[in-house]
């Protein structure tokens, strides 16, 4: 089934709406509803603060929203994600010999609100980490929070890993990105053998990279209408996942209404069903 509503957008082009009331996942008398999964534990606070190092070896810049410390849980991922980062920084400007050119490494991270709804709110995270080479090494993650249920919503959450949806959801997001290849390649104006060449290395990369195992997607965004459900979902691919790294990340949006017949149960009430 080929869907006239796909979209592949830049990494400029995420959009973010406005916080608005939607159903409540807890039935009247604060009853959950069958099937909606316990609120976990409230963790400890985890302060989130911005980081701005230079030094004659490294610099390091990592930036938060002030929103996300709404959620001590969400908060405590971001911090292990920005730390891990920052480590593996460390290691290599520790491991440099003294022979070794006085390159300048760096670690440039921003943690950005994407959505923020009583019952969704996620947080993007990209940037890059120069530690020697030719080029820097691609940082992107996505943090998808349910507040209510206080947990990450993870893409096996929403699209069980044995489920139906895969096979379908890898080919819609296949051929999106094999028309967007073409149209970059035609923009390029490339001899007939040059662009053949690239559109043969370009579309193997897209077949391995777009295979229906849930790995391959889980990184992802949702786009959430004004009544607070959403309407797509965003799934953001990183350098050489499904192109060379001078395409930079990819992505691809599926609406609502491809998705929602291969959504988990317990989560069809966060979809816009128009």
């Amino acid at each position: 089934m080929i869907l006239s509503s796909l979209v592949v957008l830049s990494a400029c082009d995420r959009g973010q709406a406005p916080a608005a009331d939607a159903p409540s996942s807890q039935a009247a008398g604060g009853t959950p509803e069958p099937g909606t999964p316990e609120p976990a534990p409230a963790p400890e606070p985890v302060e989130l603060k911005d980081v701005s190092e230079v030094t004659s070896d490294y610099v390091v810049g990592i930036t938060y929203p002030p929103s996300a410390m709404k959620y001590p849980g969400l908060a405590a991922e971001l911090k292990r994600y920005a730390d891990d980062a920052r480590e593996d920084l460390m290691q290599a400007v520790a491991a440099r010999t003294e022979g070794e050119a006085a390159t300048l490494y760096d670690l440039s991270l921003t943690f950005t609100e994407v959505a923020n709804t009583p019952q969704l709110f996620a947080i993007a995270a990209d940037g890059s980490s120069y530690t020697g080479g030719a080029h820097s090494s691609p940082l992107l993650a996505r943090f998808v929070w349910l507040p209510e249920q206080q947990q990450r919503l993870r893409i096996t959450d929403l699209f069980p890993a044995d489920g139906d949806g895969w096979a379908e959801i890898a080919s819609q997001v296949r051929e999106s990105l094999h028309t967007a290849l073409s149209q970059r390649l035609d923009a390029d104006e490339l001899s007939p053998g040059e662009r053949e060449r690239m559109m043969r290395d370009a579309r193997r990369m897209i077949e391995d990279g777009t295979g229906p195992e849930a790995e391959n997607y889980s990184e992802f965004e949702p786009v959430v209408g004004r009544d607070g459900r959403i309407e797509a979902i965003r799934f953001v691919f990183p350098p050489y996942q499904v192109g060379p790294y001078s395409d930079g990340e990819q992505v691809v949006q599926l609406p609502a209404s491809a998705l929602l017949p291969y959504v988990a149960e317990q989560y069809r009430k966060l979809f816009s069903t128009r």
